[in-house]
């Protein structure tokens, strides 16, 4: 596991785990230590330890899409860690854009009372940390993001070098275009904190981001459309 950083009042770290180069984050707050998981998958057992090394108070879960890689569940024949076992150990609300909360619960199993439905614009509070649900679908039709202070976490809707699939069931090219145009109108001091380790860099700002990645220099949807298939 690679930790990543606390700056100020926000607590932040990047935690690369799976095989399948998934990033795990913790969010929250330096002044009450209250944090959010995001996409707990892979290594429950150790995301807890690390949490409670670190003298962390975990009171949320959020779930950028309902992909086994991300939330745990049954993965071309193999379990993968997940919401289930956090449940099980230390249980909390679990965060899901309303349209994605079927496919959390079909994935992971957990109790429709679990979870949270939450839409875009909707906000979370950890301590005096604020989060901000933002609906970015295209890749899954309730995928999000999570706005943090001047930090995003973008989960499979953007990656620094590319974007998500749009060729899974759920999945839609035009709504993909309109989200990445979403993401784009980010200042570009943002920092961008994707779902992935998918390029030489773990994370970086919206400005270098729009500079080197192609699918937001796509200006027209027509264009996209013959693009992405």
């Amino acid at each position: 596991m690679q930790p990543g950083q606390v700056e100020n009042a926000l607590i932040v770290e990047q935690i690369q785990l799976g095989p399948m180069e998934n990033f795990v984050y913790i969010v929250g707050s330096t002044e009450t230590r209250e944090v959010a998981l995001v996409d707990p998958a892979w290594d429950i057992d150790a995301l807890l330890n690390l949490l409670d090394e670190k003298d962390y108070k975990l009171t949320a879960a959020l779930v950028t899409h309902y992909h086994p890689d991300h939330i745990g569940g049954s993965f071309s024949g193999n379990a993968i860690s997940g919401l289930a076992e956090l449940m099980e150990q230390r249980p909390v609300k679990v965060y899901a854009h309303k349209s994605e909360a079927e496919g959390v619960r079909k994935v992971t199993g957990i109790s429709e009372s679990d979870i949270v439905k939450v839409d875009s614009g909707d906000t979370l509070r950890l301590g005096e940390i604020e989060v901000e649900f933002l609906h970015t679908p295209g890749h899954t039709p309730g995928s999000q993001c999570f706005r943090i202070k001047n930090t995003l976490v973008s989960g499979d809707t953007l990656f620094i070098q590319g974007c998500g699939r749009v060729d899974l069931p759920g999945s839609n090219v035009e709504d993909m275009y309109h989200s990445l145009k979403k993401l784009a109108a980010l200042p570009d001091d943002t920092l961008l904190l994707p779902g992935h380790h998918y390029s030489t860099a773990p994370n970086a700002t919206m400005g270098e981001t729009k500079a080197h990645n192609p699918y937001l220099r796509i200006d027209d949807l027509a264009t996209w459309r013959n693009i992405m298939g």
